[in-house]
C-alpha cells in the first residue's frame, strides 16, 4: 500500500501499513490520553477547498501545506546511526509562504514536563532519542519548534479543544502527532531497501535518491544539502480535519530542495549507535575554520545586493559587524557584541534578552548562504543607503528580496 493513501494519524497506534518495499508502519508508541476534535475527515483537504471554510478548528488554514522535516546530522552526529531524526512539522501557507511565532502567550516552556504530566511519557522517551538538538539543547529545540510552528496551527487553537482540557494539551497533541508521523516515514529504511546506505566514498544523483523514496512512498520529497552532502528531507502533506486526529494526505514536494543534481554525498554518522542519541561531544571534530563549505567561527553577513548586517541584525551599507557562529552548517546559533540573534515575528534581531534561533547554511556556488527554516530568502522594506538601516525579515514578503552570504573573518 503506497503512502499516498490517506494516512490516519489517530489510528497509527493500532494499524500496520505495508509499503511497496515491505516496510512495516507499526507504531509501538502507546496512545496518550487523546483529546478528540470531533471533526469529520470527509471534507476537502487543506489547500483544496473551493469555497470559504469558516470552521478553522476542523480545517487547517492558512497553514495547510504541512512539512514533516527530518535531519541527517553527521558532524556532530545525532540520533541512532540507522535513522534520520526529527526536525519538526511545519504549517506552511498554501502558496509556500509561512507564518511563525503565532501566539507568544502559548510559547510553553518545560515541554518534557508537559508531556510527562499529561500521559505522554512514551513520546518523550522517543523524542530524547529521535528528536535531538545538534548542540544537546533538546528542551530548547522542542520549545522552539512548538512556539515557532506549533502555535500557527488553526486546528490547535485552545478554543478548538474540548472543555476542561489542561493547559498545554494542544502542545502535547502536537508532539504526539509529530512522533507518530515521523514513525511512518523511516527515510533511512526507505533508502536502505533500495540499496542506498551511508558511505564515505560513494556519491549519488538526486534522481537516484528521490526515485528510491518515491518507490517506497508514492510521493517525491524535497532534499536539502550542505557542502554537497544530504542533511535534511521534507515530506509534504495536506490535512483532512484537525491535527488532533485528522488524516494526512501525502503529496509531492511543490518545490525542490537545495541539493544539486549529481555528486551527492550520504556520509555515515560517527559516534552514534542504535541504542540512543549521541552526545554532542562525540563524532568527528568540526571541520577547520575556512574549509570549503564549512561554518566559520567568526563571520560578516553580507547582503547579495549591497552592504551587510550590523550588530543589531539590521541591514546597512556601513561596516558590517562580526558575528559569532556556534554549531555546524546544518544547525547553528549566532550572536554579536549586542547578544544572541533570533527571529521573532519574522524579524531578525540581535541583542540582550533575545532568544537564540537556530539557523543553517547552504552552499550556492562559492558562497555559503544564511538560511532560516530551510530557506535562504530574506527581505526588507527598502535598500539601505548612507546611515539608513533597514529591518531584515525572513522569507520574501516585503519589497526588497536578497540573500545573505556568510563571509569568514
Amino acid at each position: 500500500m503506497a503512502l499516498n493513501a490517506l494516512l490516519l494519524i489517530a489510528g497509527l497506534g493500532s494499524m500496520t501499513m505495508a509499503s511497496p518495499v515491505g516496510f512495516s508502519y507499526a507504531d509501538p508508541v502507546n496512545l496518550f490520553k487523546r483529546i478528540s476534535s470531533g471533526c469529520s475527515t470527509t471534507g476537502p483537504a487543506s489547500c483544496h477547498n473551493t469555497t470559504h471554510v469558516s470552521d478553522l478548528c476542523c480545517f487547517e488554514s492558512p497553514g495547510g501545506l504541512l512539512l514533516q522535516t527530518q535531519f541527517w546530522d553527521t558532524n556532530p552526529s545525532t540520533g541512532p546511526s540507522d535513522s534520520w531524526t526529527i526536525h519538526g512539522l511545519w504549517p506552511d501557507n498554501c502558496d509556500g509562504t509561512f507564518g511563525q511565532d503565532c501566539d507568544p502567550s502559548r510559547a510553553y516552556t518545560d515541554i518534557a514536563d508537559l508531556l510527562s504530566s499529561q500521559g505522554a511519557s512514551d513520546t518523550l522517551s522517543f523524542m530524547k532519542e529521535f528528536w535531538v538538538d545538534i548542540n544537546g539543547q533538546n528542551e530548547q529545540f522542542w520549545e522552539h519548534e512548538w512556539s515557532k510552528h506549533g502555535t500557527c496551527y488553526s486546528t490547535l487553537e485552545t478554543s478548538c479543544l474540548p472543555s476542561g482540557s489542561p493547559r498545554g494539551a494542544e502542545a502535547v497533541a502536537f508532539f504526539n502527532t509529530v512522533v507518530k508521523l515521523f514513525k511512518s516515514l523511516p527515510t533511512y529504511q526507505f533508502l536502505a531497501d533500495a540499496g542506498i546506505t551511508p558511505s564515505t566514498s560513494k556519491t549519488f544523483s538526486l534522481s537516484t535518491l528521490t526515485d528510491a523514496l518515491k518507490s517506497a512512498t508514492g510521493v517525491t520529497p524535497a532534499l536539502d544539502c550542505s557542502s554537497g552532502a544530504i542533511n535534511q528531507i521534507s515530506w509534504y502533506f495536506n490535512l483532512k480535519g484537525s491535527l488532533l486526529d485528522g488524516e494526512f494526505v501525502p503529496i509531492d514536494a511543490p518545490k525542490k530542495g537545495s541539493c544539486a543534481s549529481s555528486g551527492l554525498k550520504y556520509p555515515p554518522k560517527s559516534g552514534s549507535s542504535s541504542s540512543g542519541p549521541t552526545s554532542t561531544s562525540g563524532g568527528n571534530p568540526p571541520p577547520p575554520t575556512g574549509a570549503p563549505g564549512s561554518l566559520p567561527a567568526k563571520a560578516h553577513l553580507s547582503a547579495s545586493s549591497t552592504g551587510g548586517l550590523l550588530t543589531a541584525g539590521t541591514w546597512s551599507v556601513q561596516t558590517p559587524a562580526t558575528y559569532t557562529l556556534s554549531g555546524s552548517t546544518s544547525s547553528f546559533t549566532m550572536s554579536t557584541s549586542k547578544g544572541s540573534c533570533g527571529v521573532s515575528s519574522g524579524q531578525l534581531i540581535c541583542g540582550s534578552g533575545v532568544s537564540a534561533s537556530t539557523f543553517s547554511a547552504q552552499t550556492s556556488g562559492s558562497n555559503l548562504l544564511l538560511a532560516f527554516g530551510g530557506s535562504t530568502a530574506f527581505t526588507s522594506d527598502g535598500t539601505p543607503s548612507g546611515s539608513t538601516q533597514e529591518t531584515v525579515f525572513t522569507g520574501s514578503g516585503h519589497s526588497v528580496d536578497f540573500t545573505i552570504s556568510i563571509v569568514s573573518t
